[in-house]
This record gives structure tokens, sequence and C-alpha cells, in this order.
């Protein structure tokens, strides 16, 4: 159980960071960037599914799965700070 938590942290501290340089942001901290991985992961996994993508590759595929996720939620949240 520890062992999943301790994955899910890491790639969510990953992808945040990873999405957080690839949208030029000006950073939100490590807990941000986990926060925002994991709900990217959430969201990117849920998109994915939708479109009939299943990614397979393991922690890697997790991480890119997680990094598309994240970028959608900074772009939404850029999109309703301007409206």
């Amino acid at each position: 159980m520890l062992s999943v938590l301790m994955g899910w942290i890491i790639v969510g501290l990953i992808a945040g960071w990873g999405a957080g340089k690839i949208m030029k942001g000006r950073g939100y901290g490590p807990l941000m960037d986990i926060v925002l991985g994991m709900v990217g992961a959430i969201v990117g996994g849920w998109i994915f599914n939708t479109l009939g993508i299943y990614p397979a590759g393991g922690i890697v595929a997790s991480i890119v799965v997680a990094i598309v996720g994240a970028i959608i939620l900074i772009w939404l949240s850029r999109v309703l700070k301007r409206a």
C-alpha cells in the first residue's frame, strides 16, 4: 500500500513539474506539482480511455498520461482566469 502511494506521489511530482515546464509556468512548488500531476493523471487517463488509447509501458506511460492531463488542467485554468 505504501509503495503504491509513493509511486503516485513520484509520478505526480514528475508530471506536475514537467507540465509546468512545458506550459512555461512560474512554478507551483513541490506540493502543488504533486497535486497537479495526480489530478492530471486522472484527467489524462479519462481522456485516453475515452479516445480508446491504452498506453503500455509502465511508469513512463503513466508519467506521459499524467503530463498530458496536467497540461490540459493548466491550459483550462488559464482560459478560465481570462474569462
